[in-house]
């Protein structure tokens, strides 16, 4: 596998950066320790422009090329899960109930290692603008950058990231063009109804038989109300009543997820999802009130650069370690708010077998970084060579 020689020669010194961010996750947008140590990286690179504190602790940085040119951007995020860890490893979490179980320390260091190769080589034109983001797993950082005006200020006029894939063959790029993750979005149904006697049930107005009925319909919205050829997910997940066996409870709380590819098929879920509710609030007799909360938009590669990102991606992984086919993904990613603000493209890069991210045995795979390190430094000299003569 045709790994950058001088990115190759970095592996020890890349696994010594990922494991050190291993044993310190942190979670949100507090991702002070983390974000130091990228920082501290940086400097010793010897990047031209060094921007913290976006985002709380986010950070672009810039590395300038040879000659002029437009700006890339290159994005890793760096922040953890409130999880516990239970890998054993001797460079395992020290920071109780906060685990890398997403793989976002390996993210960070291929991001890094690119970093340390382009700021050496500089063979390229323009500019690269390295993103080190926080809170991708909760918190929406991603958004928080682009409306920081990150993208405008540093004139960026493409963007990618990689994530790392346990269970796709090490090394292999997996992506496509159009929709590659989800929409992530909540609800949350309140039924108030009155309380009573279980045993004299016609003197209550009972939210229970109501919330089981209702569970039940919003399912119809993707068997009766979606168009087939449309992927959609709703799925209840919370169902909070009542205290004991002979008592009917007065209210009921109802909770779950809302996954879609389209704006269309999100507002025809909301559209049915209230005619639902306020179609059971009458035929029951009682109140229900339905929130939707609209979280990360589905991310979405452009086709251009999605098929370029791939092309790349054969020059490190060989034609047959590309698939460009991979069927989209329902779980979410706020690199979604980048695409939406310039064009660029989103890819997997397997790992081998292992645990699944967001257990609490999963462990990056330090052989895949020097792999994707290489992607992002020849990402950029492809997309910008650098002038002759400069």
């Amino acid at each position: 596998m045709p790994v950058v020689n001088r990115i190759a020669d970095m592996s020890a010194e890349m696994t010594a950066w990922r494991q050190h961010l291993h044993t310190i996750p942190e979670l949100g947008m507090e991702c002070h320790k983390t974000a130091a140590f990228v920082a501290d990286q940086l400097r010793s690179f010897g990047v031209d422009e060094l921007h913290e504190g976006i985002a709380t602790t986010g950070i672009v940085a810039i590395i300038n090329g040879r000659g002029d040119g437009p700006t890339i951007g290159l994005r890793a995020d760096m922040d953890a899960l409130p999880m516990t860890e239970e890998t054993g490893l001797l460079y395992a979490s020290i920071h109780e109930g906060k685990m890398h179980a997403c793989g976002h320390d390996g993210h960070t260091t291929m991001l890094l290692g690119a970093a340390k190769y382009l700021a050496e080589t500089r063979n390229f034109s323009g500019r690269v603008a390295l993103i080190f983001q926080p809170a991708e797993e909760d918190g929406g950082g991603g958004e928080v950058m682009v409306k920081a005006g990150i993208m405008d200020q540093f004139d960026v006029a493409q963007v990618y990231a990689i994530h790392n894939s346990p269970g796709k063959d090490f090394g292999s790029f997996n992506t496509r063009t159009g929709p590659i993750m989800a929409a992530a979005d909540t609800f949350h149904i309140r039924i108030t109804g009155k309380g009573g006697h279980a045993a004299r049930p016609h003197d209550a107005v009972d939210p229970v038989v109501a919330a089981c009925a209702l569970v039940q319909s919003l399912q119809t919205i993707v068997s009766r109300n979606r168009n087939p050829l449309d992927q959609l997910v709703i799925s209840t997940t919370q169902i909070h009543t009542g205290t004991t066996d002979n008592v009917i409870p007065e209210t009921c709380y109802i909770n779950g997820t809302i996954r879609t590819f389209s704006k269309d098929v999100q507002a025809m879920v909301a559209k049915r999802m209230q005619e639902i509710v306020d179609g059971h609030a009458t035929s029951y007799g009682l109140q229900v009130a339905l929130e939707i909360d609209y979280g990360y938009p589905p991310t979405v590669n452009h086709a251009a650069q999605a098929t370029f990102a791939a092309e790349v991606a054969g020059e490190i992984a060989g034609e047959a370690g590309v698939k460009t086919d991979i069927d989209p993904v329902m779980g979410a990613e706020d690199f979604s708010y980048m695409l939406e603000s310039r064009p660029g493209a989103y890819l997997m890069l397997g790992q081998g077998e292992g645990a699944g991210v967001h257990h609490p045995k999963y462990n990056f795979n330090d052989d895949i970084a020097p792999i994707g390190a290489s992607f992002f430094a020849r990402l950029v000299e492809r997309a910008q060579p650098a002038t002759a003569g400069a």
